[in-house]
C-alpha cells in the first residue's frame, strides 16, 4: 500500500484528509514542517500532501528542505485556501506536481492523488530501466560509478572489483545461454554476500563491483570471497552436472575508502591493480591494495634477518594452476633454468604452441588468450605460461620427464580440442639448456 505524508497545522483538516486518503492509502500525519522532516526520514512516504501556509516552516521551505537533503525527486501537492493565482504559479516553478484549494471534494482529492502517484510510479520505472543492467537487474556500469562514487564521497568502507574466473570456458563448452545463467546467478549470489545498504552494480561482462559501508577488515573480504567461490562452484555443478570441471570462481580487488582516495576512477584504478595481483597468483583469491604493500608484509613478520627480508618476496593469494607472466618475466625464468642447468641437470622442458591463425576466437578474443586460461587452469602451480603472440603459447615444465611431458600436453590438446572452436594447435618441446 502507497503511503502518502500529510501535513497541516490544523487538527480538524488533517483528520479529515488522512480519513479521505486512509479508504486506498496508508497515511502519516505531522503537523508542522519540522515534524514532517523527521517522519519523512524514517517512513520515506511515496508522496507528500501538505498545507502551504503553517507557522514556522511554510510548504515551499518544507519541500526545498527535503528536496535538499535526500538530492532525489519528492512528489509534492499543496492544499491552500488562498485564490491567488500568484501563489499557484509560485508553487509549480518550486515543482509541486499539483494544488487543490480548501475546501475540497473527497473524490477530486483522491482522483488527484492516484494521478500523480500514477505518474511517479512511471518515472520511477522508467529511471530504474536506465539504470539497471537487464540482464542481473543491478546497476549498470554508468550508475554504479555515480552511485558508488557519491557513496565514496562519503562514506567509509571497501570498494571491491569481483571478476567471474574462466567464464569463457562455459560459453566455448556449454553455450551462450547457459553462460547467462551463470552470470545471473553469479549476481544474485555477489548481491546476497552484501548488506542490504551496500552498492552493487555490473560493470560489463564477468565484471561486477561493489561499495560496502563500513567494511575495513581484511576477514571480511576474505570471507565474502570464500562464501562466493563455494556458492558459485555449487551453483555450476546444479547447472551443468557433478562431472563439470571448469575453474569457475571469484577474485577479488579491494581498495579502502577513503585511505586510498574518495573519487570513483581513482579507487577503481587502485583495486584493478589488487585485481591483477590475484590473477597473476592463481585467481580465486583477493588482494587488497596497498601503495606499500611490501613494506607492510615486511613489518608483519616476526623476527629479524633473512625471516623478516625474505617475506618480502613471498607470494600473496596464491592459488592454484600455471603462473602467468609477461615475456620479460617469462625471459628471466628461462635464462635462470638454462643457467642452472649447466650444474643440475634437471628435466625442465619449454613448449610452444601455435595456433591456427585462419580463424578467431569467439567474443573477439585472440586465440592465445583463449589456450592461456585453459593452460593457467590445467597445470601445475610449478609451470610457467606466457602469450607471445596473438597465435603462440609458451610454457615451462619444471621437473617433467618425457613420459609426463607427454601426458601433459596430450591433456592439454583434448581440452583444446573440446572447446569445439574449429582451431586446431600445433607444438614443439625442447630441452632447457
Amino acid at each position: 500500500m502507497e503511503k502518502i505524508l500529510i501535513v497541516d497545522d490544523q487538527i480538524i483538516t488533517l483528520k479529515m484528509t488522512s480519513h479521505i486518503l486512509s479508504a486506498k492509502y496508508e497515511t502519516i500525519c505531522a503537523m508542522s514542517g519540522a515534524e514532517a522532516i523527521e517522519l519523512y526520514q524514517k517512513e520515506k512516504p511515496d508522496m507528500i500532501l501538505s498545507d502551504l501556509n503553517m507557522p514556522g516552516m511554510s510548504g515551499f521551505e518544507l519541500q526545498n528542505t527535503l528536496q535538499g537533503m535526500y538530492e532525489e525527486s519528492i512528489p509534492v501537492m499543496f492544499m491552500t485556501a488562498d485564490n491567488s493565482d500568484d501563489t499557484e504559479s509560485q508553487g509549480f516553478e518550486n515543482g509541486a506536481v499539483d494544488y487543490i484549494r480548501k475546501p475540497f471534494r473527497a473524490d477530486v482529492l483522491l482522483r488527484r492523488v492516484e494521478i500523480i502517484l500514477d505518474h511517479a510510479k512511471q518515472v520511477q520505472g522508467l529511471k530504474r530501466a536506465a539504470e539497471t543492467d537487464p540482464m542481473t537487474g543491478l546497476l549498470n556500469k554508468a550508475s554504479s560509478q555515480f552511485e558508488i562514487g557519491k557513496a565514496c564521497g562519503k562514506a567509509h568502507g571497501m570498494l571491491m572489483m569481483i571478476d567471474l574466473d574462466s567464464f569463457k570456458l562455459v560459453n566455448d563448452l556449454y553455450g551462450h545461454a547457459m553462460g547467462d545463467k551463470i552470470l545471473i546467478r553469479f549476481s544474485e549470489i555477489i548481491r546476497s554476500a552484501v548488506r542490504s545498504q551496500d552498492i552493487v552494480g555490473r560493470m560489463g561482462g564477468d565484471e561486477f563491483v561493489a561499495f560496502c559501508q563500513y567494511v575495513f577488515h581484511e576477514g571480511v573480504v576474505a570471507e565474502k570471497t570464500k562464501y562466493i567461490n563455494e556458492e558459485l562452484m555449487k551453483s555450476a555443478k546444479e547447472y551443468m552436472g557433478e562431472d563439470m570441471n571448469i575453474p569457475l570462481g571469484a577474485s577479488i580487488g579491494a581498495v579502502r575508502v577513503p585511505e586510498e582516495g574518495k573519487d570513483f576512477l581513482t579507487l577503481y584504478q587502485k583495486a584493478d591493480k589488487a585485481l591483477y595481483t590475484v590473477k597473476q597468483n592463481g585467481k580465486h583469491g583477493f588482494a587488497i591494495y596497498s601503495e606499500n604493500a611490501l613494506d607492510d608484509e615486511t613489518e608483519e613478520v616476526a623476527g629479524t634477518g633473512i625471516k623478516r627480508e625474505m617475506s618480502i618476496f613471498k607470494e600473496r593469494n596464491r592459488g592454484k594452476g600455471a603462473m602467468n607472466l609477461s615475456n620479460d618475466q617469462f625471459r628471466l625464468i628461462y635464462r635462470f633454468l638454462a643457467r642452472a642447468e649447466v650444474n643440475y641437470h634437471r628435466e625442465n622442458k619449454i613448449a610452444l604452441f601455435t595456433i591456427d591463425s585462419t580463424k578467431e576466437a569467439k567474443d573477439g578474443a585472440e586465440p592465445a588468450d583463449v589456450l592461456v586460461e585453459l593452460i593457467c587452469d590445467s597445470l601445475r602451480s610449478s609451470d610457467v605460461v606466457v602469450k607471445r603472440s596473438k597465435n603462440t603459447v609458451a610454457v615451462i615444465l619444471l621437473e617433467a620427464s618425457p613420459v609426463d611431458t607427454n601426458m601433459v600436453i596430450d591433456r592439454l590438446i583434448t581440452k583444446w580440442n573440446e572447446l569445439d572452436n574449429g582451431m586446431t594447435i600445433t607444438y614443439e618441446v625442447e630441452q632447457i639448456e
